[in-house]
């Protein structure tokens, strides 16, 4: 059987206006791969096929009436379990459903119901995205697509949104990032994650975890899936045709990509830097200008970042003010990360000293069309009794962030593309960061890249065998 829902979704959205495909056609294929897979994945904490079922019908009978309703039109996207979304439960990772207020739906939502998006279910997170390994001792851990015999982890706290993309039950996977948590998962499981400029996109309707970092991001199999979506969602940018066509003209020549040797390739595991200096030395050949550049503002975002002042004081008011009895079920991992004290002054400061790391971040990237870096020097690790050990699973969350968390203290935006295995023969993504509010340029430099070295399935290989 022809498998339509590994078409692109540009291709998906033009079969469903020329009435090529139907949504209820879509839908059935994603149900069938999720009764397939779902069982040995878990990327869902919530999956409901009749509601799935009724959203096509639906998308099919506007279709027939008056034509596509947006870009996303009959496309299935899966939801991180932080969004509202109207018939679906919240849990946040948390083993008790969240009170019903944190079902209503925010901007982001409510722009993928009025394209008539299908809403394939909500995906596992980290509990209250908490953590950037994606274990979740409640509801069990989403298993990595790239998995070999071992459970290895998805990455976090966007947990099951690249995983239900690796399981053909989406297409589009909406997460969200704080320090890390579209870009990890998406680096993890070989896909595309982006994440937006804060303030770009409202994070309204989204269960908080840190209100000054917070984010909505998008997963997406290729670089041209996640610049049609971002298109779609953006209020800025309302042409995702448009945007399309500009992607798949974008060329490497000219472009210039700055690296900085210092800290942001230290201490990676086995295969992660040479997998992404190979994709550089191959973009190089295609026309792209390496330049050594001097950042120290990354390795200050990343101290700034250990602090963990700002988490911890918003966190802290959240839960205190809105789910006081959750404070006894967090886990072990998650509570050490959020505990202590943080103090208003220390808090004061750290808000105001983001402005000025901001400002000479955006100064440093005058010269240059973005910088490179691997996004995690961490291997997905194995999900073993070693992750559920709070000094480890504290270690293992730390490290995985350590070269995401510094783009969101700066407040830039970034994008992660898959590059390589590495020696583990899990994939590897090379981070692209670029201005505040320069999403359309990253994207196209990620098409770019995407153009002259391959996609994930071209430069990786397939999974293994499922």
């Amino acid at each position: 059987m022809v498998q339509q829902l590994s078409k692109s979704v540009a291709t998906l959205a033009r079969m469903l206006r020329e009435g090529k495909v139907t949504a209820a056609t879509l839908a059935e294929e994603a149900i069938d791969n999720h009764a397939r897979l779902g069982a040995r994945f878990n990327a869902y904490r919530t999956w409901d096929a009749t509601l799935i079922r009724r959203a096509a019908k639906a998308a099919d009978a506007a279709l027939k009436s008056g034509g596509a309703a947006g870009p996303l039109h009959g496309l299935p996207v899966s939801l991180k379990d932080l969004f509202g979304a109207t018939s679906y439960p919240t849990f946040a990772g948390s083993p008790t459903r969240l009170p019903e207020k944190w079902d209503r739906e925010g901007p982001v939502v409510a722009a993928l119901r009025r394209q008539l998006a299908i809403v394939s279910g909500k995906a596992h997170t980290t509990e209250f995205a908490l953590g950037g390994t994606g274990v979740n001792i409640h509801w069990g851990t989403p298993r990595n697509p790239w998995s070999r015999g071992e459970h290895r982890s998805p990455g976090g706290s966007s947990s099951g949104a690249g995983v239900t993309l690796g399981e053909g039950s989406a297409v589009i996977a909406m997460g969200t990032d704080t320090g890390g948590s579209v870009r990890l998962p998406a680096s993890f499981t070989g896909t595309v994650g982006l994440k937006i400029t804060k303030g770009r996109w409202s994070t309204g309707g989204i269960v908080p975890l840190a209100t000054t970092l917070d984010t909505p991001g998008v997963l997406a199999r290729t670089v041209a899936d996640a610049g049609y979506a971002f298109a779609a969602l953006d209020p800025a940018c309302l042409d995702a045709e448009r945007f399309a066509d500009r992607l798949a003209g974008a060329r490497l020549s000219g472009v210039r990509l700055g690296i900085d040797e210092r800290f942001m390739w230290d201490d990676l595991d086995p295969g992660i830097g040479e997998a992404c200096r190979r994709a550089l030395r191959d973009a190089e050949r295609k026309g792209a200008s390496l330049v050594t550049v001097d950042f120290p503002d990354f390795e200050e975002g990343y101290r700034f970042s250990t602090k963990a002042c700002i988490i911890r004081a918003e966190f802290q008011q959240f839960l205190d003010d809105e789910l006081p009895e959750w404070w006894a079920s967090l886990n072990p991992v998650a509570k050490r990360r959020v505990s202590g004290e943080a103090s208003a002054v220390d808090y004061i400061r750290q808000r105001a000293a983001m402005a000025g790391m901001n400002a000479a971040a955006e100064a440093r990237l005058a010269g240059i069309d973005a910088l490179v870096l691997p996004t995690t020097p961490l291997t997905p690790p194995v999900i073993d009794d070693r992750l559920f050990n709070v000094e480890e699973g504290v270690r293992a969350s730390a490290k995985s962030s350590r070269l995401t968390y510094p783009v969101s203290i700066l407040g830039l935006c970034a994008l992660t593309v898959p590059v390589g295995l590495d020696a583990e023969g899990m994939p590897v993504g090379l981070q692209i960061v670029a201005r505040s509010g320069g999403e359309e340029r990253l994207l196209e430099i990620g098409a770019a890249l995407e153009h002259a070295l391959g996609t994930a399935r071209e430069r990786l290989g397939p999974p293994p065998r499922r």
